[in-house]
Parts: C-alpha cells; sequence; structure tokens
C-alpha cells in the first residue's frame, strides 16, 4: 500500500489486496454447507423456532458486511451481495436477483439449498414461501440486528394474519456460526482536509435545520456512509468502503454522541470531534443510550435504515418520527469544490487505466501468459502509483469471454481463466482516492471477435450514449430516464436485468443513494435528479455459456438550458477512458452516436495526454482516433 496522506495509518482492505479468494476462506475453512445447517436447525429446535430468515445485513443495513455479519454467507456458501437465506427444519432456500442467477446456481450445488430466482414471473416471494410451508401457531425467527423496522413490520404483518408469530430477540445464526469472526478493529480518522469543502459543524447545523423542521428533538443515524459524511470521518472497517461501524445519535441543540468501538479514534481526532459537539460512547452503548431518552421528546430516524432491534431500545412514550435520513439527500448533492477533485481524479484514474491496459496488450503480443487475476494485478498496480489513491472501490470484476456473462463475476485463484488472443474481456473497476470514488467497465477485445459479439457490444454502447446525451427537466427521476438506455438493446429483443445506474459516493460507497437510474418499481418513491449528483451510466447484456458485454461511466448532473417550459438538466460525462472500437461494429452507430464517441475521445486524449508517454500514450492515440 502506496502512502497516501492522511490515511496512512490505515489498514484500507482493498489496498491491502484482501481478494474475494482470501475473505472466503474465512468461511469454508471449517465445516461443509450442510453440517452448519444441521448445527443450525440443531439451535432452532432447542427454542422452537419452525424458520429461520438471515438476511445478507447488518446492524448498519449495509450493502457489503463486515466479516462477522456474513452469517448467510457462511450457511449457504454463496457470497454474492444481495441474498435472503430462509431455514426451516427440512426445507432451505436462498432469494437473490438476476446479478447472481449463474453464480447462486454454482455456489448453491450440493448444498440442500433451493435457489429462488426474483424478479422471475413465476418466482415465489419469501413471505408466501413460508406460508406455505407454516401453520398458525409456529414461530419465524430473524435476528433483529440483521432487518431494518420497515422490513421487520411488513414481515410481522403478513405472518401474523395466518396466526405465523415473529421474533426478533434471538441470533441463532450467530450462536451456532463456528469460529465467527470477530468485529472489525480498524482506526478512524479525518477525511484529509485538502478535500473537504464543508466544515463538519456546517454539516451538522444543516442537519439540525433539518430536524427543527421535522420537529425533532433528536435524530438516530445508523447507516455508515451518512455518519462518515456527516462527521468527515473515513474508516475501514467494511471492505473497499471508507466507512467504520458507528450510531449516531444528535440533539436539536449543539451535541451528539458518536458510538464507535473503544480505541478506534485518537487523540487529536477526539479533540477536533469535542469542539464541534461531538462527544465519544462505546458501539455497544447505543441500546441504553436510546433507553434513556425521557419523555416527553421525540427521535427523527429512517425505518428502512435503522435495525429493528435498536429502534426496539427507544421507550414508547418518545414519539417517533419517521423519515428519510436528512444527510442522505445533501450528501448526495456534491459540492462545485468536490466536482473539481473528482474531475482530477478521473484524469489520474484514466492514465492508470491506459498503462494497465497497454501493458496488457504488451504481454499478450509477447506470448506472456496472462490470466483474468493478472488483470485485477495491472490496474492495482497503476492505479496505487496515482496521487491520493487509498485502495479499490470494489473488487476488480476481470471477466473473460463466457466468465462476463455473470454480471458479478469474481475470478479466483481455484477458479479462473487464461487470456487468449481472441474474443472479449470485459473490466469492471474502480478506484478509492482521497478526492473522489471511480467505477469504470470496458470491454476489450483481445484479438478476433465474432459478429455478435460485435452487434453486442455496439448496441449496448448506443444506450449508453442515448442516456449519456439525454436532457430532462427539473424534476425528472432515474426511473423515468432508464427506457433511453434499454430502447436500442429492446429494439433487437435483448435487455439486461440490473439497473442502468447508481449514485457514488465522494470517497465513500461507491453504490449511493438516494437516486438511482432503473426501470420504475411500485411503492418505491421517484427521487429527482439534481444538479451535483454523480450517478453511473452502465447498460449491459448478458449471454450465459457466451459473452458479456457492459460500458459505464460516471456523470453529473448539470444545468442544460432554461426555456418557458422550465429548467432542463443533463449529464456531463466525468470518467476519462477510450472505449476499444475494435469490439464494436461502426455501421450500427448513426451520424450522432458517431459524433459523440469522436467527441468523447478527443476529450479524453487532450485530458490524458499530458500524463502519459511511450507505449501508454501510443495506445491512447490509437484508441482516441476518430471513427
Amino acid at each position: 500500500m502506496r502512502e497516501t496522506g492522511i490515511l496512512a495509518a490505515v489498514s484500507f482492505p482493498c489496498a491491502e489486496r484482501v481478494t474475494n479468494a482470501a475473505s472466503a476462506s474465512i468461511f469454508h475453512m471449517l465445516t461443509s454447507v450442510p453440517d452448519r445447517l444441521a448445527a443450525l436447525r440443531t439451535t432452532m429446535r432447542r427454542d422452537g423456532i419452525d424458520a429461520l430468515c438471515i438476511p445478507a445485513a447488518d446492524p448498519h443495513l449495509s450493502e457489503y458486511l463486515p466479516a462477522h455479519w456474513q452469517a448467510r454467507q457462511w450457511y449457504s456458501g454463496f457470497d454474492g451481495s444481495a441474498g435472503s437465506l430462509v431455514v426451516t427444519a427440512d426445507e432451505a432456500a436462498l432469494w437473490t436477483d438476476s446479478r447472481y442467477f449463474a453464480q447462486a446456481g454454482q455456489q448453491l450445488a450440493g448444498s440442500g439449498i433451493a435457489l429462488v430466482k426474483q424478479g422471475l414471473a413465476d418466482s415465489i416471494e419469501q413471505v408466501e414461501w413460508l406460508l406455505a410451508r407454516l401453520g398458525a401457531g409456529q414461530i419465524v425467527a430473524v435476528a433483529g440486528d440483521s432487518i431494518a423496522l420497515a422490513a421487520q413490520r411488513h414481515l410481522h404483518d403478513a405472518l401474523r394474519t395466518h396466526g405465523v408469530t415473529l421474533r426478533i430477540d434471538l441470533d441463532l445464526a450467530g450462536e451456532a456460526w463456528s469460529g465467527r469472526p470477530p468485529l472489525p478493529a480498524a482506526p478512524v480518522v479525518a477525511h484529509d482536509p485538502k478535500y473537504v469543502d464543508q466544515s463538519r459543524a456546517g454539516k451538522l447545523a444543516r442537519l439540525r435545520e433539518a430536524m427543527h423542521a421535522q420537529g425533532a428533538s433528536w435524530h438516530l443515524l445508523s447507516s455508515l456512509d451518512d455518519i462518515a459524511w456527516l462527521l468527515n470521518l473515513r474508516g475501514s472497517d467494511v471492505e473497499c468502503n471508507p466507512v467504520f461501524l458507528a450510531h449516531l445519535l444528535v440533539d436539536d441543540a449543539a451535541q451528539a454522541t458518536l458510538f464507535v468501538g473503544t480505541g478506534k479514534i485518537g487523540a487529536d481526532v477526539q479533540a477536533a470531534l469535542a469542539a464541534d459537539g461531538v462527544m465519544l460512547a462505546d458501539y455497544a452503548a447505543i441500546g441504553p443510550a436510546l433507553h434513556a431518552l425521557t419523555v416527553p421528546t421525540s427521535i427523527l430516524f429512517d425505518a428502512a435504515r435503522v435495525a429493528s432491534a435498536v429502534v426496539a431500545c427507544i421507550p414508547p412514550q418518545v414519539r417517533c418520527i419517521e423519515a428519510a435520513n436528512p444527510s442522505t439527500a445533501c450528501k448526495a448533492i456534491k459540492s462545485p469544490v468536490e466536482i473539481d477533485h473528482i474531475r482530477q481524479v478521473m484524469r489520474r484514474d484514466g492514465a492508470a487505466l491506459v498503462r494497465a491496459f497497454s501493458r496488457l496488450e504488451q504481454r499478450l503480443a509477447a506470448g506472456i501468459a496472462t490470466s483474468e487475476l493478472d488483470v485485477d494485478t495491472l490496474l492495482h498496480e497503476e492505479r496505487a502509483r496515482q496521487p491520493a489513491w487509498v485502495g479499490e472501490s470494489f473488487a476488480t470484476i476481470a471477466a473473460y469471454q463466457a466468465s462476463a456473462a455473470l454480471p458479478h463475476y469474481r475470478a479466483t485463484p481455484e477458479q479462473h481463466r487464461q487470456l487468449q488472443r481472441r474474443g472479449l474481456l470485459l473490466v469492471d473497476s474502480g478506484g478509492q482516492y482521497l478526492g473522489g470514488t471511480t467505477d469504470i467497465t470496458r470491454v476489450l477485445a483481445l484479438g478476433e471477435t465474432t459478429p455478435e459479439q460485435r452487434r453486442d457490444a455496439t448496441i449496448v454502447l448506443k444506450g449508453m450514449i442515448a442516456l449519456s446525451r439525454a436532457h430532462f427537466p427539473e424534476g425528472a427521476s432515474g426511473p423515468q430516464l432508464d427506457a433511453l438506455a434499454r430502447t436500442p438493446l429492446w429494439e433487437w429483443g435483448v435487455d439486461y436485468g440490473h439497473g442502468t445506474g447508481h449514485g457514488v459516493g465522494y470517497f465513500l460507497n461507491v453504490h449511493e443513494g438516494p437516486h438511482g437510474i432503473r426501470p420504475p418499481r411500485p411503492g418505491v418513491a421517484l427521487v429527482p435528479l439534481q444538479e451535483g449528483m454523480i450517478t453511473s451510466i452502465e447498460p449491459g447484456l448478458y449471454k450465459p455459456g457466451r459473452h458479456g458485454i457492459r460500458h459505464e461511466n460516471l456523470a453529473v448532473v448539470v444545468p442544460a438550458q432554461r426555456t418557458e417550459f422550465g429548467a432542463f438538466l443533463a449529464f456531463e460525462t466525468l470518467t476519462l477512458c477510450p472505449f476499444d472500437r475494435r469490439a464494436l461494429e461502426p455501421a450500427l452507430l448513426g451520424e450522432e452516436e458517431r459524433a459523440w464517441l469522436n467527441d468523447y475521445h478527443m476529450t479524453v486524449r487532450a485530458a490524458l495526454a499530458p500524463l502519459l508517454e511511450g507505449d501508454a500514450l501510443a495506445w491512447l492515440d490509437t484508441h482516441c482516433t476518430p471513427l
């Protein structure tokens, strides 16, 4: 790990090359999945539990989890980020979405766990599955620290109508888990002031204004990226995400308490926090602190982002105000200063990618044996040379040929492909820098390609271009724009099962809300895209056993024009790296699409050329040549 300013002392997991294979060994070194399920069922019988739900969640409802809370992976063997396991006395089933269908099918083979594919017309919902197997008087359990209050209410109400009881006071999965990893203990540090535009005191003042508007005396925060952003702190408790385990309780006057592991915050940072009215308490003390709230008072929290067990500590007499965390919306809108930092990060990140891709092609041309794992290493080496680099923003996806048909494929030492001078290589990667977070996907042609591969790569690019060029009125949301990226694929009778875009943090989580670009879903609020929001634009196409395509850039929402019909917005593309034209079929691109691609490559060449030389500069020039 290269020392990079203020975070040099932090053991940032991705910077230390914690691979999926290495972390997975934690979960597979002891017993088989059937043995673990047998031990779990023994514990269930002891407590009279008829069904146990094990979500992929922690007390902070994080997308990516510390090993301590990866119970679903321990009991199932499936290591995708999305999925929920349900175990009864004689059956088990795991629900996951289309990103992981193939992966889950492989990893669940021989486990005795059935795969339920979410989102398909004939899929059964988890509650329906439970009710088909349970009757009145039986009991379902889920650990209260692994389910959001909103989700717990939904499950409770659905079960109650059939006379089934829900218990949240047991942690049976944790109890039966032999060798469960401890809580992470990495230090928490201040975000380098050079890259911080808004002071901690200023952010807390804005938060309290929102609390007053809601009539709240207190505000409870458990979402880790909200806490890190609000306090201008960073950590490394979650692989590739610079956050730390904590809860935050803010009053409406001038005080706040950060509940964090003892010894994780040094004296200098403690003093700076205290100067802004933030005191420290032990991580486990959040429950007693909530229980001690006196009445009359009121507390604001987001029912979808706090664990049921945490909220259960609030006295019943305290008035609860349920609304989105105000910090989430503030965090999503990057300031002009932050966007300028991000633009500089994109130049450095793009230069690193060009060097890595140039080296990759040189290896293949020289006949050096090269695998998907080597691609990951090349990217890591080049990014690690960049100023203010901290680590990867997620585990790199380097997927050759049919591997790319798995949207979240991971190469491991035990299972990976050797590259050849033919076909397509999909590379989805990103970096964490003190001045921003990157996420980019490119598809490289390593040699001869098929007409089908070039056609698919081109129609996906047409979808990216269509959305990247969009102008839309203020108030429009991602779900209203999603079809722009899919229309070129629909014309060919194809589609993809994941969202088209997600928000991205500022040296924070690579996936960030509240906005996103995805098909509309019943009951899900439409969040307007606003100036300063950053989103990925990443349509795809996946053909199992053949190939997978995904092109991805990050873009920021910017003003476009004002007319008699109001203000309109547009996307400014931030990512800077050429597309491999050898993977495309130019005849399928219209005149405006060709113009967009040529203009983009002209911008990329101008931005990156001053940072490159030799073979890397020659590679850039070749790939930025106009169509």
